[in-house]
């Protein structure tokens, strides 16, 4: 890999399908199916996600498992600052020469945390104001979810995360797959499918299709006297036994079924229902009568 792009090439200062081959080579890496590994391989499919998540010049962008940089150099082309956070050893030590290498005027913007996103309770420099990443697919809606509620600075997302959990995320009350992914993520914002990125794009290609998810955080958060936990709380207890109703699904949330029965009928809700025809409004209400007729 030459130590900067030249005007010539096609992709800029962009990584190649040549690039990326050549840089894993060098660096010994091959992607692993247990760190759900897929790296984008072409340029164009990089600048469509940072188009599709409307970054700015202004923005700081916080990006999860950049892997070899492919997005990485597509979001510092467009925003004011990256950030970066990587699990792996040699390629969160590969990642700063990369972009040093490739874009030598940006690489003051680029920051790099090497640490597991689950546990990153802060990020070096300005409050990032945008979340642009491909998912590891394995831990994509834990890891979306964390960052939500760390960083509440955070108010435009684009992930690509496999096509079903996607549409698990985009789920609205009533659809088979909504569940406590779909209710959670609305909790912080206003979530919709953003598009879908075919299977050649990725070295390895993987054996699913992914999806874009757009994640527009709410201008207010939603008002309740109960915590988010309480809420969540509901939501877990709602959907673990999702074949049953209300009623016998938060028994055991409520201490009783009565106890649940009195909950859902103060927060207007039948104790017939099931979760998956409830909005997030609904378990807020319920979390809020938590002891109804106690």
């Amino acid at each position: 890999m030459s130590n900067s792009a030249s005007p010539t090439d096609e992709h800029g200062p962009l990584l190649g399908p040549a690039d990326i081959r050549e840089l894993a080579a060098r660096l010994g890496v091959r992607p692993t199916k247990q760190r759900g590994q897929n790296f984008v391989i072409d340029a164009n499919t990089v600048r469509r996600i940072v188009r599709t998540a409307g970054v700015r010049p202004d923005d700081v962008v916080v990006e999860i498992g950049p892997g070899l940089g492919s997005l990485t150099l597509a979001l510092l082309e467009a925003a004011d600052r990256v950030t970066a956070v990587e699990i792996d050893d040699v390629l969160a030590a590969a990642l700063p020469d990369t972009v040093a290498a490739r874009m030598p005027d940006r690489a003051d913007r680029f920051a790099l945390v090497h640490s597991d996103a689950l546990h990153v309770t802060e990020l070096p420099g300005p409050a990032p104001t945008a979340l642009v990443a491909n998912l590891p697919y394995n831990v994509a809606v834990p890891v979306l979810l964390h960052m939500l509620a760390e960083f509440p600075t955070i108010d435009r997302t684009l992930v690509m995360v496999q096509s079903e959990v996607a549409d698990r995320l985009a789920a609205r009350p009533g659809n088979k797959v909504y569940g406590v992914p779909s209710v959670k993520a609305n909790w912080y914002a206003e979530v919709k499918r953003a598009g879908a990125i075919g299977r050649n794009v990725f070295w390895p290609a993987p054996n699913v299709d992914s999806g874009l998810v757009s994640l527009v955080r709410r201008d207010k958060p939603i008002a309740t006297t109960a915590s988010r936990e309480e809420v969540f709380a509901v939501i877990d207890a709602a959907f673990a036994q999702r074949r049953k109703t209300l009623r016998a699904a938060l028994s055991g949330w409520a201490g009783s079924a009565a106890a649940a029965e009195a909950a859902l009928v103060a927060a207007g809700i039948s104790p017939q229902a099931r979760g998956e025809a409830l909005t997030i409004e609904e378990f807020v209400r319920i979390a809020e009568n938590k002891g109804a007729g106690q």
